[in-house]
Formats: structure tokens, sequence, C-alpha cells
């Protein structure tokens, strides 16, 4: 999964339309709104402010907007963009400027598509893209005398890491995180160790 690091854009004329596409960092939905009013006033004369949106790691939440285009054929395809890269954490608007001549659904779709992945694109040129990790955060419980069988567990796991130990009471707790596609196989190698026990997972 990809966040972005900084603003990229993408301007391109399609008969006789004008569409600049804007590529932001937003996490929530007050930096998504800001960027939106600011864009509007900045662009007032612009015919569309469309947009498309995804926020979390991993994604929690996402959302496009026509901005009066036909339904279905500017936001969502500049969303299809988006999951397909990765991103995260963005909001991607793409402001046209109507030249007069119509490009019908199909053109509008192909249009809007073309300039999320030509901002996408730019963003990648200039190196504003960081990548991260989801991590998946589990716990282990044992008797304190065998507070170190879950070492010699995840020891076997270069992927996993030791967060942290406690100990509560007559047990010792160990806290790790891994990524998530390792989950299974740490549940049955810990359910072979401990003969049955299991992992608490967040």
């Amino acid at each position: 999964m990809r966040r972005l690091t900084g603003v990229a854009t993408h301007r391109f004329r399609e008969k006789a339309s004008v569409f600049l596409t804007e590529l932001h960092p937003a996490r929530d939905g007050a930096e998504r709104s800001a960027i939106l009013a600011a864009l509007r006033k900045r662009d007032f004369d612009a015919t569309h402010h469309c947009s498309a949106w995804r926020e979390g790691i991993p994604v929690t939440a996402f959302g496009a907007d026509d901005d009066g285009e036909p339904s279905g054929t500017a936001g969502r395809p500049m969303l299809a963009v988006l999951e397909g890269a990765q991103a995260t954490d963005l909001i991607a608007v793409c402001i046209r400027w109507y030249g007069g001549t119509k490009l019908g659904s199909g053109g509008l779709v192909r249009a809007y598509t073309e300039g999320a992945q030509g901002v996408l694109a730019e963003a990648e040129i200039q190196g504003l893209w960081e990548e991260v990790r989801i991590l998946r955060a589990g716990e282990i419980r044992v008797p304190a005398a065998q507070a170190h069988l879950p070492f010699a567990l995840l020891g076997a796991f270069p992927a996993a890491a030791v967060l942290e130990q406690a100990f509560q009471g007559q047990d010792a707790v160990l806290r790790f995180e891994c990524p998530p596609e390792l989950g299974p196989a740490l549940d049955h190698a810990w359910r072979e160790r401990s003969r049955g026990g299991t992992i608490t997972w967040d």
C-alpha cells in the first residue's frame, strides 16, 4: 500500500474540454473538505470538480463524487484507478472546463480515468510515494515459567516483531505484530508448540 507525500498535477485537453487532475495527501474528511474548497475557489470558472478519495491503513473508508457529470462517469472511474494503485490517505480532484463538445458517457469515463492515471504517473515521476506496511497485532499468554516459548515461536518468523512482554499474576503476556498474511502460519505453529494454545488477535 502507498501513501502520497506531496501534491501532483496532470493536465490535458479532450475535444476542447480541459481536464486538470490534482492529487493531494488527505487523511480525513476535514482535510479533504479544505482541499476541495480551496480548489473550487481557485478555479471558480470550471464546470466540474469531480473527486475520489481513500482513507486508512488498511483502507477503512472511500468515496467518489461526479459533481454534476452523469452518474458513474467521473468519480467512480477515478476511484477505481486509486484502488488499482493501492493508494490511500489522499484525494484526487479532476477539474473540467467544458469546451462545448459532449464526450458521451464512454468518453467521460475514459477522460476521467486518463486524468487519474496521469496524475498517479506524475506522482511516481516526482518520487511522491512512500510504501506503508499493514501490520496485525497479536498476544500470546502463557504461564510465567514458560515465558520463553513465545520468543522461540516468533524467532522462527523474521517478519514478526515483539512489541512488549509483561507479567500479569501468574502469566507472561507477549504482544507482537506481523503482516496479516502471516497469521494462519503463526496460529498453526503456536497450536503445535503449545499443544493447543491460541493467539489472541486485535
